[in-house]
């Protein structure tokens, strides 16, 4: 049993001003894991406090000092890398395969990606007679997400120190530990009292506190929609910066070649990873009609073939994130089936053998983009396949969508795809598979404003500033 009921404010492990606990379920067992604090209004008030004391000094550090602090951070990361997954896969039910691998990679990757971008960045250019500066932005309220616990959170992190900022994180609630364990990170490796502060709690209390305070000059929020749109307005009384990377509907286009069945199983595999628990996720997948058959058997096979079961096993795929989630999943699979969707794998209620936990069958339709499972961001493993008849309307149906935060495009011409996913209207595409840590990501659409991921992460906490007549010769 875990119990975190203490906040990092000010370099020191508080007790919350109003004592307040939660229970954390483990998603694999439906049993309760540990505990947490759940702080309120007054704690925000504390904790920026400490931010905006701190960000006085912290915000005049050379980039050599920010960058030798981010190197201690990263050993300090390395020790315990394998405790951050196994709390991952505690708290929201990834695989330990998945959860001391790509998980914690990606929060490795953020933090070795900010040192790589700090050692070249200019944060000075002269211009004529002008200094252009880039200063950091202040105290920023960072509100991430449970889906990928130390992806979203790095991603905030590490580029807002490499800038000069000073923050306050407020984790998800369903996902705490390893936010817990990231700030004794950050503690052990020598960050200044007040630059990381961490308060946990419910969004509509923790994160309101954030959004409205007048002095949190930027907020930075990964998660659905409707929330992101709360925070715009209540950051709007105070005109505070807002960056948000929201909800997604991706269009997976497979171009018609030899390789087609290929990718499509490539395409329904990775559907299913995370649990389908990934806002850029290839949740429909555009294939042409006149290979329907061919790819309807290779997505059949491909979900078929998905290993469902304890994160602990040697198993493809875990759990949902809790009771709620695998709830509204299960609604948007009886909605699929209402409008007439094909079922062609996957369905309703737990796979075989597992009556305990939150599992969800690894579930294939076809059908249409204007059912709701093709509009709708159902956030688990639930893939709906699209026919097109030629490109245009492949581009046509995947940017019929409110969403635009991710793409894929498949196919043995690059040029083809390529020039398919200049014409897709979304912030991120991935031709053929392919990563990159500096990649920019954000969205289109009501998937969010701003970039994060490498060099242009740093503008999100970075302001601009002109200094006319710097150079008076």
């Amino acid at each position: 049993m875990r119990n975190y009921t203490q906040f990092y404010i000010d370099g020191q492990w508080v007790d919350p001003i109003a004592p307040r606990t939660a229970q954390v379920v483990n998603p694999a067992t439906e049993e309760v894991s540990g505990t947490i604090s759940l702080g309120s209004a007054v704690d925000v008030d504390k904790a920026v406090a400490a931010a905006r004391r701190a960000f006085a000094t912290f915000g005049e550090t050379s980039a050599k000092e920010r960058l030798d602090l981010l190197e201690a951070i990263l050993a300090e990361y390395l020790k315990r890398e394998t405790e951050l997954g196994e709390a991952v896969s505690e708290e929201m039910g990834a695989p330990m395969s998945l959860a001391c691998g790509f998980h914690t990679l990606l929060g490795k990757g953020h933090l070795s990606t900010a040192i790589e971008v700090l050692k070249d960045f200019k944060f000075e250019e002269q211009r004529g007679v002008t200094m252009i500066r880039k200063e950091p932005i202040g105290v920023c309220g960072l509100i991430t997400p449970w889906n990928w616990p130390m992806n979203q959170t790095c991603v905030k992190i590490f580029p807002a120190l490499a800038a000069g900022c000073t923050m306050i994180l407020k984790p998800p609630q369903l996902a705490p530990y390893s936010a817990q364990i990231l700030a004794e990170i950050l503690h052990d490796a020598g960050v200044p009292a007040g630059v990381f502060n961490m308060v946990q709690g419910k969004g509509s209390e923790i994160g309101t506190a954030l959004s409205t305070h007048e002095d949190v000059d930027m907020i930075s929020f990964t998660g659905s929609e409707p929330v992101g749109v709360q925070i715009q307005k209540d950051a709007a009384d105070t005109v505070k910066r807002v960056g948000l990377e929201l909800g997604g509907k991706s269009a997976w286009i497979v171009l018609d070649d030899a390789s087609l069945a290929t990718n499509v199983a490539a395409a329904t595999g990775g559907m299913m990873g995370n649990s389908g628990q990934t806002c850029s996720a290839g949740s429909r997948l555009l294939v042409p009609n006149a290979r329907m058959d061919d790819a309807i058997a290779a997505a059949t096979e491909a979900a078929n073939g998905v290993t469902v079961g304890d994160p602990k096993g040697n198993f493809a795929m875990g759990p949902v994130v809790s009771k709620s989630q695998y709830e509204i999943i299960q609604g948007y699979i009886e909605k699929g089936l209402e409008e007439g969707a094909k079922l062609i794998a996957g369905g309703l209620g737990k796979p075989d053998g597992l009556d305990k936990g939150y599992y969800v069958k690894p579930t294939v339709f076809v059908g249409t983009n204007h059912m709701v499972i093709a509009r709708e961001e159902i956030f688990g493993p639930v893939l709906v396949i699209i026919g097109y008849d030629d490109v245009d309307h492949a581009v046509e149906i995947a940017n019929d969508s409110n969403f635009g935060l991710g793409g894929y495009v498949s196919g043995e011409d690059l040029d083809a795809a390529r020039a398919v996913s200049r014409r897709m209207r979304t912030g991120a595409i991935w031709v053929n598979g392919g990563f990159d840590f500096h990649a920019p990501f954000g969205g289109y659409k009501r998937s969010g404003n701003g970039r994060e991921w490498g060099e242009h992460g740093f503008a999100e906490y970075l302001e601009t500033k002109s200094v006319v007549g710097w150079n008076q010769a």
